[in-house]
């Protein structure tokens, strides 16, 4: 698939605060291999660094792509690893293979998450838009606040799934006690939900949805937003800012949803780019 052109550069260095690298450019989950897709890897990553997005976190939410994730991170020293059972995945695994399965895959999440470049547990939450019967929701639930404890124990920023389930994600939350860093993946609610967010101290997380013409409730919740509170992803390969919606993503392309929140916000780009790497720092506690 052709990627768009590149978009200005930035004038200062930002992170992509959420990426899937293994499925390239809209291929299916696990698509890449480290090794024998070295070339078209770097080549995402080269076009990343020209465009000044200088960091990713490579988020990896079933086995297999956890696994990726921890490999790759271990290769490059400014790619960061999430690992986590994607909302979606953990009640598949009990339904299709058993619980038995469902709790060795969380275990062996656990155990991913003690690497060293492993930054976050994620994405982990709840999504009411794709999994709907009862016992795979009592599944989803389950594995959320499996992984809750997981960032607790790991000290690890928790990394938040939040489709069409604002104040359950808040509910379980609440009742399990919030970890020390939590950043809201692709933040999907209103101005009234990222005021909810904000007060528990979360980081939220702008993809390029914020730039879709009918997206009003996310440029609302945006600037709500304390510039401290600001990240920024693509959520690669998936959802393409406009002016090129519809075409594959990958992490540069986050130079045209900066430009996009700067404008919005009226806000200097240099000032705003500074901010989003300070605070994708701050929330995965890395070093400068």
């Amino acid at each position: 698939m052709t990627l768009p052109p590149l978009p200005q550069r930035l004038p200062a260095a930002v992170a992509d605060a959420h990426v899937h690298i293994d499925m390239g450019t809209g291929r299916s989950h696990n698509a890449l291999d480290l090794d024998k897709d070295q070339a078209e890897i770097e080549s995402l990553l080269d076009l990343a660094n020209e465009v000044n997005v200088t960091k990713l976190v490579n988020v990896g939410c079933e086995i297999p792509g956890a696994r990726f994730a921890i490999e790759f991170a271990k290769r490059y020293p400014n790619v960061f690893a999430a690992v986590a059972l994607h909302p979606n995945e953990a009640p598949r695994i009990a339904r299709e293979k058993g619980i038995v399965a469902f709790q060795a895959a969380l275990t062996e999440i656990a155990e991913l998450a003690t690497a060293e470049k492993c930054v976050a547990v994620g994405e982990t939450g709840m999504d009411f838009f794709r999994t709907t019967e009862l016992s795979d929701l009592k599944i989803q639930e389950e594995s959320f606040r499996y992984h809750i404890d997981l960032a607790k124990r790991l000290d690890k920023t928790l990394m938040i799934h939040d489709r069409d389930s604002h104040q359950d994600i808040l509910r379980v939350l609440d009742s399990e006690g919030i970890p020390k860093r939590v950043m809201m993946h692709c933040f999907s609610g209103d101005a009234d939900f990222a005021k909810a967010c904000l007060d528990r101290g979360f980081y939220l997380s702008f993809a390029g949805t914020v730039t879709f013409k009918n997206a009003t409730n996310l440029r609302e919740a945006l600037s709500v937003t304390p510039q401290d509170r600001v990240l920024v992803e693509t959520d690669a390969p998936f959802l393409t800012p406009d002016p090129h919606r519809g075409s594959p993503n990958a992490s540069y392309m986050i130079g045209y949803t900066m430009r996009f929140m700067a404008d919005h916000r009226g806000e200097d780009l240099t000032q705003l780019c500074d901010a989003v790497m300070n605070n994708t720092n701050r929330a995965f506690n890395l070093v400068n």
